[in-house]
C-alpha cells in the first residue's frame, strides 16, 4: 500500500514524527472526546503510544492510520484509517477509525476518509472483515459507518467503560464469526 492516498478533498498519509504536535492537539481537545471524555489525551504519553501502534501497524500490514490533511491547504484536520486488530488467523478484523478536529466536523471529511480506508483495507486483505467500534450516543460516528455501508452487528453494554450506562456498538461490512466479534470487543 502506498504511504499516501488522495481523495477529492483529502491527502491521507502515513504518520511521521513531523505530524505529532498537530495530532496531539486534536486528540487533546475535549470537543473531540464529547462521547468518551476519559480517552482524551491529557498529556503527550497517550499520543506517543498511539503513534507507536500506528507505526507498528504500517510495518506489519502495510496499512494503518493516516494523518488527514486538506488537499488544498495542507492543514492537518485529523487521523484515521483501518488498522488490523491482533488475533489468530480467522479471528482478525480491520478496525475502521476516524477522528476529525472539532473545527472540521460536519463537512463529510470522516465519511470521505472512511471510504478510502475501506478501499485500502479491502485491497490489502479482502477476506478480512472491516468493523467500526463505537458508543451508541455518538450518532455522528454511527452515521459515518452506515454511510460507508457497514451495518450494525452487535449492541451491548460497554464492558470496562467507567459509565455503566454506555452502550457499545459494532458495525461490520459482513457477518462476523464469534471469534471475530470477540476480537472486536477486546
Amino acid at each position: 500500500m502506498d504511504d499516501e492516498t488522495l481523495t477529492d478533498r483529502l491527502r491521507l498519509r502515513r504518520p511521521t514524527d513531523a505530524d505529532f504536535e498537530a495530532i496531539h492537539e486534536i486528540h487533546a481537545d475535549p470537543r473531540v472526546w464529547l462521547h468518551y471524555p476519559t480517552l482524551r489525551h491529557a498529556d503527550r504519553a497517550p499520543t506517543e503510544r498511539m503513534f507507536a501502534r500506528w507505526a507498528a501497524a504500517w510495518d506489519e500490514m502495510g496499512l494503518g492510520s493516516w494523518v488527514v490533511r486538506l488537499r488544498d491547504t495542507g492543514e492537518v484536520i485529523g487521523a484515521g484509517g483501518c488498522t488490523m486488530l491482533p488475533g489468530e488467523p480467522g479471528e482478525r478484523v480491520w478496525n475502521l477509525g476516524y477522528r476529525i478536529s472539532a473545527d472540521h466536523h460536519g463537512h463529510g471529511y470522516a465519511t470521505e476518509l472512511a471510504r478510502a480506508a475501506l478501499a485500502a483495507a479491502r485491497s490489502v486483505s479482502p477476506d478480512t472483515p472491516v468493523i467500526a467500534y463505537l458508543v451508541e450516543h455518538n450518532r455522528a460516528s454511527a452515521a459515518v459507518a452506515e454511510k460507508v455501508g457497514l451495518r450494525l452487528v452487535h449492541r451491548a453494554p460497554d464492558a470496562g467503560n467507567p459509565d455503566p450506562e454506555v452502550i457499545r456498538l459494532v458495525y461490520a461490512d459482513r457477518e462476523l464469526a464469534d471469534a471475530q466479534l470477540a476480537t472486536a470487543l477486546r
